[in-house]
């Protein structure tokens, strides 16, 4: 299964375009069952508030399987209705251009608070964070540097990955 890794920066213009890089292209073109050589693929932007100063991008054979998991929660819990409005309400179906790129729109450029400029993505799996450049810097690359320098010497993080 192909899952979205690395780190890219990338320009957003005025008017919200930016390129979305080639190898999550191709995840994005995987994870999108009506895809096929010639059309675009499709992603779903997430923009629930819990995410504060990042946005997420899924694939839309992820996106559709949460959507499953929430419709699966007990009707009428208000776990349900919270769950359903910060991933469902929150998030916009996009179609990447033939150029590769998307527009992301005013609203979502704002909470990031970016209008045009450097963004940072950041692909963590089964989804990709998109941040403000700085933001991620002082924020994200401070944390993992934090976390690293509480660890013993010799740590490797991959020992905290049962199985392996």
């Amino acid at each position: 299964m192909l899952g979205f890794t690395g780190e890219y920066p990338q320009k957003i213009d005025g008017k919200g375009r930016m390129s979305i890089p080639a190898d999550f292209r191709r995840v994005l073109e995987a994870g999108d069952p009506d895809w096929t050589e010639g059309l675009s693929p499709k992603l779903y932007l997430q923009f629930g508030d819990h995410l504060k100063d990042n946005l997420r991008v899924y694939s839309v054979e992820e996106f559709d399987r949460i959507a499953a998991q929430i419709r699966a929660m007990p009707a009428g819990s208000k776990q349900k209705q919270m769950v359903s409005r910060l991933y469902l309400g929150q998030s916009m179906k996009l179609e990447i251009d033939r150029d590769g790129r998307i527009v992301m729109p005013i609203r979502q450029r704002r909470k990031l608070g970016l209008e045009q400029g450097e963004v940072l993505f950041m692909g963590v799996g089964d989804y990709f964070e998109i941040w403000k450049a700085d933001t991620f810097e002082t924020t994200v690359g401070q944390e993992v540097t934090d976390w690293l320098e509480e660890q013993p010497e010799g740590f490797d993080p991959l020992s905290l990955v049962e199985g392996l």
